[in-house]
């Protein structure tokens, strides 16, 4: 079966960003040519930093929005990037959507931090201190912004649907897409039961940030998808 493997994103110093997230958030980095591959072991996407970028400020009317790295416990994660000199948002429930924080890396790609177990759920002794993010740690979600949630879902037949969140309030709907023949326990897509299920999932999904309409414009460093 194909698999979510890579981003690809073209950056300006990929050994150094490469760096960044061996030392900081613990994943395995290697140099692959000119570009540098850092990830997890495992069945997660890693991301693929290609030379030849400009560091600039990211904004919301991009394509390409983050990587979600899912783990056991946030707040032993949040602790270790304080230790590390990172600067990360204090760990909060949002909605019934899940227990997050958000940072950034050095050259300003957003991150969001997303514990398996909603606040007030997660069992005692789920991250070890002595580990980076307290161990456990997989890339869960790769997110981009679309303004038409039908032509993607579409475009990525070949990707089973496992969640749709509403967010409306904040003005969108997220929706999780994966290469994967497992049913999520709950037959309805936007059955909260669900979601930490999803936080679980070993594999990387593709979120889309559906903001109906919206008018987006392509992510100067975003070079697309790797699948294998």
């Amino acid at each position: 079966m194909k698999r979510l493997s890579g981003v690809r994103l073209q950056v300006k110093d990929p050994e150094r960003l490469a760096g960044f997230y061996a030392d900081v958030l613990g994943m395995e980095a290697r140099a692959e040519g000119d570009a540098w591959r850092a990830g997890y072991a495992g069945e997660d996407a890693d991301l693929i930093l290609l030379p030849g970028g400009t560091q600039a400020a990211h904004s919301r009317d991009e394509r390409y929005w983050k990587i979600g790295i899912c783990l056991p416990d946030l707040d032993t994660a949040c602790e270790h990037l304080r230790q590390k000199g990172v600067e990360v948002s204090a760990p909060h429930q949002f909605r019934d959507i899940g227990y997050m924080a958000h940072l950034h890396d050095p050259e300003g790609f957003s991150i969001e931090l997303l514990q398996h177990d909603f606040l007030g759920s997660r069992q005692d002794g789920a991250g070890d201190p002595a580990l980076p993010l307290g161990g456990g740690a997989h890339v869960g979600q790769v997110t981009l912004r679309t303004g038409d949630i039908a032509a993607e879902l579409a475009a990525h037949a070949d990707m089973k649907l496992l969640s749709v969140q509403d967010v409306s309030e904040f003005g969108f709907d997220l929706h999780f897409l994966a290469y994967t023949n497992e049913t999520p326990p709950d037959p309805d897509l936007q059955a909260v039961a669900n979601r930490e299920w999803l936080w679980r999932r070993p594999y990387t999904t593709l979120e889309f940030q559906h903001i109906a309409g919206a008018a987006l414009r392509d992510s100067p460093a975003f070079r697309g998808l790797e699948i294998s």
